[in-house]
């Protein structure tokens, strides 16, 4: 019985856990955002949101703590210098998950996991649009 026993264990030993996790958020810190399994992203979300508390408070401590959780040190770069100062004035909820899918294998819910002031790399349709009169 798992009674009062908090978090996921995805079958594996805690090493391996610990390893898949931080290499979720190490490319969700890179990538801003990535496409998991919900059960997952809420996993990663939990830890992904300390680091970024982390980076906002921005002093040498956080930054070794942070590094000590990431599997790259480009990630802990990009923390904080681009993404802890997009966070200043903000209390925390900096991730959003949106369920998206079934995967055909196994059917198992996915979801995205992304920074709430996520912006697309991509143009949506009505800059396309508008990029296309200007150039006329």
């Amino acid at each position: 019985m798992r009674h009062k026993k908090a978090g996921r264990h995805f079958g594996r030993t805690a090493n391996q856990r610990k390893a898949l996790l931080r290499g979720l958020i190490t490319s969700l810190i890179l990538h801003e955002r990535i496409e998991t399994t919900l059960a997952r992203a809420k996993e990663a979300r939990a830890i992904a949101e300390r680091l970024v508390t982390l980076g906002v408070r921005g002093d040498l401590n956080s930054r070794r703590v942070a590094i000590a959780g990431l599997a790259s040190r480009t990630a802990v770069t990009k923390l904080f210098a681009e993404i802890a100062p997009r966070f200043q004035g903000r209390n925390g909820g900096y991730l959003r998950i949106v369920q998206t899918r079934r995967r055909m294998g196994d059917s198992a819910p996915m979801a995205v996991i992304e920074f709430v002031d996520y912006e697309g790399k991509r143009p949506g349709p009505a800059k396309q649009e508008k990029e296309a009169k200007q150039e006329k």
